[in-house]
C-alpha cells in the first residue's frame, strides 16, 4: 500500500506585505477619516486586527462608532472625548488636553501591545497643531512601531516632521464642498 504525504508550504509573502508602512492623510478637504476607514475595511476584509483611536472627535453616532459596536472582533475604536453633537469649535477641542493625553497613552499601548495589524491615530495632526500633543512624542511613537505593524495618522495640518517620516503622504485639498452652500453633514456619508 502506498502512502501520500501532503505537505502545505504557505505561500510566500512578499516584503510590502511584512513591513507596515506609516501613512498621512491631511488637508483642508473632506475624506482624510474616510480614507483611513476605507484602509481599515479592506484590511478587515484580510482579517487584519484593526484599532482606530479618535483624538477630537467624541461624537459616538457616527458610522464608524456603531459598526465597532455591533462588530467589536473586526474593529475596535476608541473615542476619548464625550460629545452631544457633531459641532466641534476651535475652543472645545483646545479644552481637550486630557483627552488627547488619554488618547496618546492608549496609542502607545495599542502601537506596542502586538494585538493589531493595522493602528489609526484619527485626527492626531490637529492634536499636534494644536499643542495637545508634542510632535516628538508621535514621532517617537512612528519609530518604535513593530515593523509589520501599517499605521495611518489623520487630520489638518500635517507637521512636515510627521510628513518626513511617513511613506505614504496624500494631502485632501478642498475644492468644493455642500456645507459652503448650507448643506448639513448626512448620515452615513459624512459620518
Amino acid at each position: 500500500m502506498k502512502c501520500v504525504v501532503i505537505i502545505f508550504v504557505p505561500p510566500m509573502r512578499d516584503s510590502c506585505e511584512r513591513t507596515g508602512l506609516v501613512h498621512v492623510y491631511t488637508g483642508s478637504g473632506k475624506g482624510k477619516t474616510t480614507a483611513a476607514l476605507g484602509t481599515a475595511l479592506r484590511a478587515a476584509g484580510w482579517n487584519m486586527r484593526v484599532c482606530v483611536i479618535q483624538f477630537i472627535k467624541g461624537y459616538s453616532d457616527t458610522g464608524e462608532a456603531r459598526f465597532a459596536r455591533e462588530h467589536p472582533n473586526i474593529l475596535a475604536l476608541k473615542q476619548f472625548a464625550i460629545d452631544l453633537s457633531r459641532d466641534i469649535d476651535a475652543q472645545k477641542i483646545e479644552r481637550r488636553q486630557s483627552e488627547v493625553e488619554a488618547a496618546m497613552t492608549y496609542a502607545e499601548e495599542a502601537v506596542s501591545s502586538g494585538d493589531y495589524d493595522l493602528v489609526i491615530l484619527d485626527e492626531i495632526n490637529n492634536a499636534i497643531h494644536r499643542g495637545l500633543v508634542d510632535v516628538s512624542r508621535v514621532l517617537s511613537l512612528i519609530q518604535a512601531k513593530p515593523s509589520e505593524l501599517e499605521f495611518i495618522l489623520t487630520g489638518r495640518d500635517a507637521d512636515q516632521k510627521i510628513i518626513d517620516a511617513a511613506d505614504y503622504v496624500t494631502d485632501m485639498r478642498l475644492v468644493k464642498h455642500p456645507y459652503q452652500h448650507g448643506a448639513q453633514a448626512r448620515r452615513g456619508v459624512d459620518y
